[in-house]
């Protein structure tokens, strides 16, 4: 067993708080989503994200909160009529081989993971996935 120390420790990282739960580490990601991705990760029991469409090569968890409202309040809402943003923690030896990328404004950061490399990021999920955040047309 790890010193009581290492039992339970949050830092903070580029992308989102790491937890230290004993000997596991992981990073807190956030996906926004529309009620179709919703509803397929609830047929997961929360567990794994859905496989990308054809026209969807590349999965974009990312970094933080901020961002992931803005897209969800901007694009789902407005497109699908509400939008969810979701949080989750990954196993960050596992995100170690992959690079985060600014896409925009310095908080415009996410994770480019290859559709054919969802499944083994799906496996690396600790934990359920949450919805933390609903924005809905015409709510404030």
């Amino acid at each position: 067993m790890p010193p009581y120390y290492l039992q339970s420790l949050t830092v903070k990282c580029c992308c989102g708080p790491k937890q230290v739960v004993g000997e596991k580490d992981t990073t807190t990601l956030w996906r926004p989503v529309g009620q179709a991705e919703l509803d397929l990760i609830a047929e997961t029991e929360y567990r794994r994200f859905p496989p990308r469409l054809p026209e969807q090569p590349i999965f974009y968890p990312v970094c933080n909160e901020q961002y992931a409202c803005e897209i969800s309040e901007k694009w789902d809402a407005r497109d699908q009529g509400v939008g969810y943003v979701t949080r989750f923690d990954v196993n960050t030896a596992f995100l170690a081989k992959y690079q985060t990328e600014i896409v925009g404004a310095r908080h415009h950061e996410e994770y480019w993971i290859p559709a054919e490399e969802l499944d083994a990021f799906n496996d690396a999920i600790i934990g359920k996935i949450e919805v933390v955040r609903t924005f809905k047309v015409g709510s404030d």
